[in-house]
């Protein structure tokens, strides 16, 4: 523990961000002002990136999610330009390459494929068990139905289902996630970063409030209290994922459990609440949250991703967030 300390000491982090001759490069005034608006210029790219095509279809059409790919595909592609920019512009000098800050390397990827994921379905364990009593397939038809290709082929070929479960975790993760951490973190710290990446992402699900009233899909006061609840639960959820990201070093994370809580979609407490088992259920619920406390820190453990995460390396200062 003490060899991990050493690692990750405020010296030793200060003393990379130095150039040869000693001279520090991080600029100590402005540095913050120019990562929060890296990083707001960003989610204006991308959300903006959504309306660059006129129609009067509703975001649920086929065309309309084909020519949104588009759009937010070659934002998500020149996104690492963002913090190429950053960097060049702060002087920020970090060891890790800048495809390892965003989190896309190899050391410790199968841990990051799988425990994550495994957390969040623990969080998930009452929904989970509500799914499997009330679904009428058995277990193994499931099974069989998961390992045909036939099921897959129309899974991607349905285009929300696309954009549900792959465009929309993967772009929104290397976007809110991979990219903005990294020009965050010199300047707030992990622990405020992790609170701050998430106000990006909230405020940037605000637009569905346009088409929402556009298409008059429902009362003006009802799509504002559902944007309120949209923006705080996708605030909580990013968070979360900004947690992850930080403490496994790892894009792959952060996207798969983006992807499972998409397909999830928010407990149905009140359902729960009226299910004809509902002292199993909300067992399972209650015991979903517990677990998933009990094993927080314990699966996003740094030593199984390569520690120090590489976003790791850019506090100015000794983080328990960054530690084993």
């Amino acid at each position: 523990m003490a060899e991990e300390e050493d690692l990750l000491s405020p010296k030793l982090l200060t003393e990379e961000v130095k150039s040869s001759d000693g001279v520090l490069l991080l600029p100590p005034d402005g540095l913050c002002w120019v990562s929060v608006l890296s990083c707001l210029l960003l989610a204006c790219s991308y959300v903006g990136s959504l309306y660059v095509w006129r129609s009067d279809l509703p975001r649920d059409h086929p065309t309309v999610i084909k020519r949104r790919f588009t759009s937010v595909l070659v934002v998500s592609a020149l996104s690492p330009l963002f913090v190429w920019a950053w960097r060049e512009f702060t002087g920020v000098r970090p060891g890790p390459s800048l495809l390892a800050l965003m989190g896309i390397r190899f050391d410790g990827l199968i841990p990051a494929v799988v425990l994550p994921l495994l957390l969040t379905m623990v969080l998930f364990l009452g929904p989970l068990i509500q799914l499997a009593m009330d679904c009428p397939w058995s277990f193994m038809d499931g099974v069989r139905v998961a390992c045909d290709p036939w099921f897959w082929t129309l899974c991607f070929s349905d285009m929300r289902w696309l954009r549900n479960q792959v465009v929309a975790p993967l772009t929104e993760e290397l976007v809110f996630r991979a990219c903005m951490l990294p020009m965050l973190v010199p300047c707030a710290g992990p622990s405020t970063a992790i609170f701050t990446c998430p106000l990006f992402f909230g405020v940037a699900h605000f637009h569905h409030v346009i088409e929402l009233l556009r298409f008059r899909q429902g009362t003006v006061s009802g799509i504002f209290l559902s944007a309120v609840f949209q923006f705080s639960y996708t605030a909580v959820f990013g968070a979360y994922t900004a947690f992850i990201f930080i403490r496994t070093g790892h894009l792959m994370g952060p996207v798969l459990c983006h992807s499972f809580c998409n397909y999830m979609g928010f407990p149905a407490i009140s359902t729960a609440m009226e299910h004809p088992h509902r002292f199993t259920v909300l067992s399972c619920y209650l015991l979903g949250v517990f677990l998933f406390l009990s094993f927080l820190f314990p699966l996003t453990d740094p030593v199984y991703y390569g520690f120090p995460t590489p976003v790791c390396t850019l506090a100015s200062s000794l983080s328990s967030l960054c530690l084993s």
